[in-house]
């Protein structure tokens, strides 16, 4: 049963918003860097993401990953870390706080506690023009978790292996050496790269609808420091209708690591951890 509104309902909700978090004191990007960055960048290592399936690649600090759809709309589900350290991984609730739902170019993706720096910053997007649509929806979210077996088996019932969660789980095993079970508790939300979101104007649900890529859309981010890259590419497709099918058409994804000019490099400075003591009031 509804409860009854008080007299100053219309007056409360009235009451302006207040953004949580200020960015204006986060170190600022530095254009001219990227500038540089951009301007002489040299391919040194690719992987192809197969379709309902994952991959990962190391990308050392001061480079760029470029993920591509080289064939069509496809949507990827990214884990980052820091590259020996999986404890140091992408953090897409700080992120999603400090930049907003989705994340566009000069945006950074952040980790997690206690390390909390820019693991990687966005420095070009070829869906750049897409902006928010009449529903609410942009591209590249951090909302989202990553579709999983387990949601899928609460759900639906039957034990589906081909979600994002699980294709991580299989390709961070690889790339590390560790057992599934040693690499699963490691698998994180993700940056939703390609994939068209937002949430419902009534109920605030989260919708997906079809992705607005095309064969040779591309997103880049800057490695600040040494990264583990795992991408699955979602068994959903475009995820205009589903997010674990055997059914949806699928595309690859790939992964390039593109390599700037060798005065960039010599000057890159990989950004501090936390300054904070660690102490805890204690």
């Amino acid at each position: 049963m509804a409860m009854p509104s008080p007299d100053d309902a219309d007056r409360r909700r009235a009451v302006a918003p207040v953004i949580c978090y200020t960015t204006d004191a986060l170190p600022p990007v530095d254009a001219d860097r990227i500038a540089r960055v951009r301007s002489d960048l040299r391919a040194v290592d690719h992987v192809r993401v197969p379709p309902r399936d994952a991959a990962a690649i190391r990308v050392p600090a001061g480079h760029v990953l470029r993920i591509a759809c080289p064939d069509g709309a496809q949507v990827g589900d990214l884990n980052l870390f820091a590259d020996g350290n999986l404890s140091e991984r992408f953090y897409s609730g700080k992120t999603r706080a400090l930049h907003g739902t989705h994340v566009d170019v000069g945006d950074r993706l952040w980790s997690g506690f206690p390390y909390l720096r820019p693991m990687a910053t966005v420095i070009a997007d070829s869906l750049d023009w897409y902006g928010t649509d009449a529903f609410g929806g942009r591209v590249h979210d951090v909302i989202g978790t990553r579709c999983d077996p387990y949601t899928a088996h609460l759900l639906g019932g039957g034990d589906y292996h081909h979600c994002c969660h699980s294709n991580l789980t299989r390709a961070l095993a690889d790339a590390t050496g560790l057992s599934l079970p040693e690499s699963e508790p490691y698998v994180h939300d993700v940056l939703n790269v390609f994939m068209c979101t937002g949430f419902t104007a009534d109920e605030g649900r989260y919708f997906m609808k079809a992705s607005p890529a095309r064969a040779g859309d591309h997103l880049d981010l800057l490695a600040g420091i040494d990264l583990l890259a795992v991408l699955s590419a979602c068994p959903g497709g475009d995820c205009g209708a589903e997010h674990s099918s055997d059914t949806a058409v699928c595309h690859a994804l790939s992964m390039e690591v593109l390599r700037p000019a060798d005065d960039v490099l010599r000057n890159w400075q990989t950004p501090e951890v936390s300054g904070y003591d660690g102490s805890h009031g204690r």
